[in-house]
Formats: structure tokens, sequence, C-alpha cells
């Protein structure tokens, strides 16, 4: 007997209605969005305006005081890379931007870090590039491999998981074990027992802008800690622990904390509520450490030196992805005072997608204002409006 339409329309709604339902019982979480979400209401890049030095005394080149160490007031600094002998041609690129734009009139040394000796072919090349000091460091086997407190087997497990979440370079063992070194190890080296400062720089970044000025010397007369040039969003499934455990360390170590902090920039979650919700309480907003100008002595402090133990011990190096970028932005976030983390807005500057671009005559290559070359989408992973919220542009 054929059913009537009216019963067979009210059957297939109640079908439709129980699907619906079951969706939204245990289909993905849904989570609230906020401004940040929408490359709508991205905000206007400060770069767009006149871009000119830094206030305050500025150490010149074209004054005297430049090239060699002896007879001048160069800095305890370095020119800082960690790099493989096969990526000589991305790091020779890089060092010829930044010997053309700062440092041929400085003569700052470069050191160079490997877990394998460097070949003749990256020293010839390396040291053609510049005039300045070189120095070839191996790091000590100490200091790279995978701590015996880790399981291998549950790196593995941990690996493919991260893996399945798209998670970048997730099961790379060397990969981890380079976020480790550069998190807490690097400044160890016997080869910067006596060095201070130091600015990092990898393979195949480009400089746009000509620096007249020592940005070491600016550091230590302005009493600043660190500097950067882009400051982005993590991906919230690589550190899901991260802050967990940081509130684990803090609740231990509250003397630790400083007064002038720069907390709400860690934990907003108004802008970009889910990545929030997903890495329990952080904001993921980080400095990108591929460019960081720095004053090891942060490092070397019993805040930081306690805090990075924390998070080594947790296993989070290898069990998830912790990079040395959100771990060195939330300890200089609850921990430095944070009117002495500068934004060298000056200073152009590219990694691959994103860019750092000054309006200035003496920027070459750049488009002011543009932050990525990508796709329209990772306008949403700029932090820097909300560093300028709760701190500011200096």
């Amino acid at each position: 007997m054929a059913i009537a339409r009216p019963i067979r329309v009210l059957g297939l709604l109640a079908i439709g209605l129980w699907v619906f339902f079951l969706y939204q019982v245990f289909g993905p979480e849904k989570y609230p969005k906020g401004p940040g979400d929408s490359i709508k209401n991205m905000d206007r890049d400060p770069n767009l305006d006149i871009t000119g030095e830094p206030e305050g005394l500025l150490y010149r080149a074209d004054k005297g005081y430049g090239l060699g160490a002896e007879g001048t007031m160069r800095i305890n600094a370095t020119l800082l890379s960690l790099v493989r002998n096969e990526e000589v041609d991305g790091m020779v690129q890089a060092m010829e931007d930044l010997e053309r734009t700062w440092n041929s009139k400085f003569n700052y040394p470069w050191t160079f870090f490997n877990d394998k000796p460097f070949s003749d072919e990256f020293k010839r090349r390396t040291r053609a590039a510049t005039k300045a000091e070189i120095h070839y460091e191996l790091i000590p086997s100490e200091h790279w491999d995978v701590p015996s407190w880790i399981d291998d087997e549950l790196f593995n497990e941990s690996s493919e998981i991260l893996k399945e979440n798209d998670i970048q370079y997730a099961n790379l063992k060397s990969y981890h074990q380079m976020c480790r070194w550069n998190s807490g190890l690097f400044y160890k080296h016997p080869a910067l027992k006596d060095t201070q400062f130091y600015w990092r720089v990898e393979p195949k970044v480009h400089f746009f802008c000509d620096v007249d000025y020592d940005v070491f010397r600016y550091m230590v007369d302005h009493n600043k800690t660190y500097g950067f040039t882009i400051n982005l969003y993590d991906a919230p499934a690589s550190i899901p622990s991260l802050w967990p455990e940081t509130t684990k360390f803090l609740a231990a170590h509250p003397e630790h904390i400083h007064p002038n902090n720069a907390l709400p920039w860690l934990s907003d979650s108004a802008r970009r509520p889910e990545h929030n919700m997903k890495a329990n309480g952080y904001s993921t907003c980080h400095f990108w450490s591929n460019f960081e100008i720095a004053d090891m002595s942060f490092w070397r402090s019993q805040a930081y030196e306690d805090y990075f133990n924390h998070l080594d011990r947790a296993g989070g190096f290898f069990y998830e992805r912790w990079g040395d970028a959100p771990v060195h932005s939330i300890a200089l976030g609850l921990f430095e005072d944070s009117s002495k983390i500068h934004w060298f807005r000056d200073i152009g500057y590219q990694h691959i997608p994103y860019f750092n671009c000054p309006n200035s005559p003496k920027c070459k290559g750049c488009m002011a204002g543009r932050f990525t070359d990508g796709e329209s989408w990772l306008m949403k992973e700029d932090c820097r409006p909300n560093w300028f919220k709760f701190v500011g542009m200096d």
C-alpha cells in the first residue's frame, strides 16, 4: 500500500532533523569567532606611515664608529645562525643581504652552528660573503641528542598524531631537536660563553632596508632585552599543553613574574577565541624568532633557566611541537619588563611568507605595509595589532 505523500514528507523531515541533531552532538566542535578571524577586520598596518629610525642617540658608521673591534665602542655581540652544509646557497644569500644593508658598516662577527662538521665548501663560500670574522662551531652531542627521559615509542606515536593534524615537520626528529636547542641550549655553547648579544639570521631570509646605526648599541643604550620584526599566531594543535605547563610553573614560581608583564597579549581570547580555546588559555601570539636581536643575559637568568628546565622535563619539545618562538615569547611576556621589548619597524625583513616592510626611502624591493605575499587568509596570522594594543609600538 502506498504511503500518503504528507506522511512521506513528515518522515523525511523527521530523518533530516535526526541527522541534524546527531551532527550537532557528534560533529566537529564549533568555536566563537573574533574580529581577527576575518580578513575584513584587519587593522591598518602602521608600516604604511613614514618610518624613521628609533628616537634617541644612535651610533653610526659614518661618524668614525664601525669597522674593527679595537678602538671602537662595539658591543660584545655576534650574528648567529644554526645552519646545515646543504643550506649554503640560502645562507650566503641572507649574508649578502645583511652585509649590504648593515653589517659591512660595523663588521660584527658571524657564528655558525651545526650538528655536523662544516664542509670546506660552506666555509669557503661564507668567508667570501663578508669581511668580518667567522666562527664555525659544532654543537655538542649532549646539547643535541634526544634527552634520556623522552620515550621513543611515545614520540613516534605523538608524531603520527601531529602529522594527521597537519602539523608541519612533526615527524622530523631533527626539527624537534632544533626547537629544543634554540629554546634553551644555544646560549650555553662554549663559543658564546663570553658573548652577550646576538642577531639571529636564517638561510633564505631577506633584508630590504639600509640600517645606518649599530642596532646592538641601540639595545644597550636604550635598555632593551629583545627586538623583533614579525609577531604571529601559532598553530594551536602544535602546543596544546604548553600553556597548562606554564601555569603549573607559575604556580610554583610566582616570584619570576614581572609586574610590567605582557600577560594580556599572551592570554587574549577576544581577537581569535578559537586559538585561545584550542591552546587551553594561550592566545598563541609569539615573536617569529627566525629574526631576533636579544640579550642572552635574559636566557641565562634564573627565571628562564627554571622555566626551560620545567618545559624540557614535561617533554613537549618531542611529544608535541613546541617551538622556540612560543617558548621565548611566553618567557619574555611573563618574566621581562614589556618596555624592554622593541619592534624594529625600520628593519625591512622577509621570511617566507611574511614581511616587515617599512615606508622609508632607505628600503628597496619591499612594498610598504605588505605583510604577506601568500594567500589573503594569511593576513589573519598577524598578531602585531594585539601587541600594539596591549604594549605599544616602541
